[in-house]
């Protein structure tokens, strides 16, 4: 079950195997070994693929059928600022399709670029 889950979320993400080994800490071969279904994650594993893919280890287990992950008294609306480039575990959507890791990073150089040509329009 566990690794069909991860399979689907880093489709769904359009991650690298190597990306989401480099995110954890671990080495390609381990990371594929838990997609294939031939190495069982630790627990600590298993936390820590939940928090990079923002979903619960419930989902992962299979005790749950919903990925989306909605932690008890956060919420979206927070007066604090959310950084983009620190959250590269963040789902942004448009149009209902989830952006790319490379959509992001394309995304924060836009704005920052604009922010630029702003500045020397000043």
């Amino acid at each position: 079950m566990i690794n069909e889950r991860l399979k689907i979320l880093r489709k769904r993400k359009k991650w690298s195997l190597q990306y989401i080994a480099d995110h954890l800490g671990i080495a390609k071969s381990t990371y594929a070994g838990y997609e294939s279904g031939h190495r069982r994650p630790s627990l600590e594993a298993i936390h820590l693929i939940a928090d990079l893919f923002n979903t619960s280890t419930d989902y992962l287990l299979g005790r749950v059928d919903e990925p989306t992950f909605k932690p008890k008294g956060k919420n979206i609306q927070s007066s604090q600022p959310i950084e983009l480039t620190n959250l590269p575990c963040l789902d942004l959507t448009i149009d209902g399709e989830t952006l790319s890791d490379e959509e992001m990073q394309q995304f924060i150089a836009f704005i920052r670029a604009k922010r630029e040509l702003e500045k020397q329009t000043l």
